[in-house]
C-alpha cells in the first residue's frame, strides 16, 4: 500500500450519477471534494457501449420521462438533448407458452419515455468536464472506513485518505457487505441495508444491431412483451440520427450463470418466433450481466423484492457522528431506482452539506 495520505473536506465513494452530480453541485462551494471510484470507468450502472462512434448501445440506465424534473433540469443545464423512445402503436405480445405471439394494440402514452442523444454516458462526460481534473481517482475500491477523532480515514488498496465528511453512493447492500467500518454501523441499519434491493443488480441487458430496422415493416413491431421469455421486454434501440439500428431488451436474470453463447442462442430462438430468419442476420450482440459485477451487486441474505426498502427513512440519517452520509438512487425518497432518484439524492445531500 502507498502510505501517502490525501486529505479532503468531502470524499464521495462512487463516480456514478449520484456521485458525479453531487461533486458538480459542490464544485463552487467552500469544500474540497474528491471522488473515489472502484472501477476504471465512470458511471456505475450507466454503461454506454459504442459511444465514440455515435452508435450507442445502453447496457445500463436508459430512459427518463418528463416527470423526472430534476434530471430534465440537469440535462438542460448541461445542454444535452433527449428524444422520444420509439414504441409504436402495437407490440408483439406473448401471453403464454401454449399460444402463439400476436400483435397487440398499444394505448396512447401521455408520458413517453426518452433517451439521451448520443447515449446516456453523455451526462457522465458532461459532469466530469465540469470538475477539476484531479477530483476523481479511479481503480480504488474502498475497503475500510475508520472514525478517528474528527475525521474519517478511508483506505483503498493503494491509498489512504482522510476526510471530514464521507458520502457513500454505493447500493446499501454493497456498502455494508464490502467495506469494513470502525466503529461498526448500527445493526438495525446493516440488517435493513442487506434487505434493500439493488437497482439493476439482477438485470441482464441484451442488444442486437442490424443493418436495417426490419421490425418497422407492416405487421411487425420493435416492441416486445413476453410472459414466456427469456426476453421479457424489448424495444427499438436505434440512434437519434437513424443511421444505426438495434433492438435492446431485458433477458431473464435467472440465466446469469450460463455462457454468453448460450444466452445468445436463446435470444435468437425467441426472436425467430417473431421475425423469422431476419433475426439471425444481426451484426453485433451485446450483453451485460449486472449480477456478475462485483462493484454493483452482492447476493442478498434472503429473498428481496424489486425496490424493496428503496427510499427508506433510515437512509436519510447520517452515521459515525454525522461524518458518514448515505446516498445513491436506492436511498432517494423520490423515484428511487431511477436516474431521477440518483440526481435527487445528490441534491438532497448537497443541501444538507451546504446548510451544515
Amino acid at each position: 500500500m502507498n502510505n501517502s495520505i490525501i486529505t479532503n473536506d468531502i470524499t464521495i465513494i462512487g463516480a456514478g450519477l449520484s456521485g458525479l452530480t453531487l461533486a458538480y453541485l459542490l464544485k463552487d462551494s467552500k469544500y474540497t471534494v474528491r471522488i473515489i471510484e472502484a472501477r476504471n470507468r465512470l458511471g456505475g450502472r450507466i454503461l454506454t457501449k459504442g459511444y465514440n462512434s455515435n452508435k450507442p448501445i445502453e447496457m445500463g440506465a436508459t430512459w427518463l420521462g418528463n416527470q423526472h424534473t430534476q434530471c430534465i433540469a440537469l440535462l438542460e443545464k448541461l445542454e444535452l438533448e433527449v428524444f422520444n423512445q420509439k414504441i409504436g402503436d402495437q407490440a408483439i405480445y406473448e401471453a403464454i407458452s401454449t399460444s402463439p405471439p400476436y400483435l397487440a394494440k398499444l394505448p396512447p402514452n401521455p408520458q413517453p419515455s426518452m433517451r439521451l442523444r448520443g447515449g446516456t454516458e453523455q451526462i457522465l462526460q458532461a459532469l466530469a468536464k465540469k470538475l477539476n481534473s484531479n477530483t476523481i481517482i479511479r481503480n480504488q475500491p474502498v475497503v475500510r472506513l475508520t472514525e478517528i477523532n474528527d475525521i474519517i480515514k478511508i483506505e483503498t488498496p493503494d491509498h489512504t485518505f482522510t476526510s471530514n465528511i464521507v458520502v457513500s453512493t454505493l447500493p446499501p447492500n454493497l456498502l455494508v457487505s464490502t467495506i469494513e467500518m470502525s466503529p461498526s454501523l448500527p445493526q438495525s441499519f446493516i440488517d435493513l441495508a442487506k434487505a434493500t434491493h439493488t437497482w439493476m443488480g439482477e438485470s441482464i441487458k441484451i442488444a442486437l444491431t442490424y443493418s436495417e430496422p426490419f421490425w418497422r415493416s407492416n405487421n411487425l413491431s420493435g416492441t416486445i412483451m413476453s410472459n414466456v421469455g427469456p426476453i421479457g421486454e424489448m424495444y427499438d434501440h436505434s440512434n437519434y440520427e437513424e443511421s444505426f439500428f438495434a433492438l435492446k431488451g431485458f433477458f431473464s436474470g435467472n440465466y446469469f450463470s450460463i455462457t454468453k453463447e448460450q444466452r445468445l442462442a436463446m435470444v435468437i430462438g425467441q426472436l425467430q418466433k417473431y421475425y423469422g430468419h431476419q433475426a439471425e442476420k444481426f451484426l453485433h450482440y451485446e450483453e451485460k450481466v449486472w449480477r456478475n459485477e462485483p462493484y454493483t451487486f452482492v447476493p442478498y441474505n434472503d429473498h428481496v423484492l424489486p425496490h424493496q426498502n428503496n427510499g427508506h427513512d433510515i437512509f436519510q440519517n447520517s452515521f459515525l457522528n454525522g461524518k458518514l452520509i448515505i446516498g445513491g438512487t436506492e436511498t432517494s425518497q423520490r423515484y428511487p431506482g431511477y436516474m431521477e432518484g440518483a440526481i435527487h439524492s445528490a441534491h438532497t445531500i448537497a443541501k444538507k452539506i451546504i446548510l451544515t
